[in-house]
């Protein structure tokens, strides 16, 4: 009876321990793709003169963060290609063709982070895998924490936003715009629900 109850209590021990602490498991969210509280944007220049400006219209994601781990966050977007939009149906159509995307070659984009660099109280830099027309390479997202808090819906959501820059050639999109063209400026505004 004794070694019964002594065998118990060793066993029951360790859950009684791993109970009381604190849990170190991050948050995972889904970005609200469906509400569209979440858009993938680009510019690039025209001509040196202005600015030609789009963006991807289906895309889906999700983020990981832990509040004391910051650094620990994990991010995972997957663009539709074809979805691009630069409100331009002619452009739209080249852009879509094998001259830029490709993308009955290559229907998706993805970025996938590897590392989380905090900068600041509300900033980091988040580097990543980035997946385009077939090409991987790293990519950095200067990212911004804009707020968190709950929803109307009994919810709670967090947002950022990352801004990044790339030249289209690395990506072997090599169809000659000029040179000022040579590079694309993406901006992501990402809200999250918590799961």
């Amino acid at each position: 009876m004794t070694k019964t109850f002594l065998r118990a209590a060793l066993v029951a021990l360790p859950l009684a321990f791993a109970a009381l602490a604190p849990s170190a498991q991050a948050d995972s969210y889904v970005i609200d793709t469906k509400g569209a509280h979440a858009s993938i944007n680009f510019k690039i220049k025209h001509l040196g003169i202005s600015w030609l400006t789009g963006r991807f219209n289906s895309f889906q994601g999700t983020f990981n963060l832990d509040e004391a781990n910051p650094g620990d966050a994990k991010v995972h977007v997957t663009i539709d290609t074809a979805s691009i939009d630069s409100n331009h149906a002619e452009r739209d159509k080249h852009l879509r063709g094998g001259d830029f995307l490709d993308v009955d070659k290559f229907p998706k984009a993805t970025f996938v982070s590897r590392k989380v660099e905090v900068t600041g109280k509300d900033t980091a830099k988040v580097t990543g895998d980035f997946t385009l027309h077939g090409v991987t390479k790293p990519l950095t997202l200067d990212v911004t924490h804009t707020a968190a808090g709950t929803d109307p819906w009994g919810g709670f959501r967090r947002g950022f936003e990352g801004k990044a820059s790339f030249a289209l050639a690395d990506y072997g999109i090599d169809f000659n715009l000029g040179p000022a063209s040579k590079e694309v400026q993406i901006t992501l505004y990402m809200e999250g629900i918590r799961q």
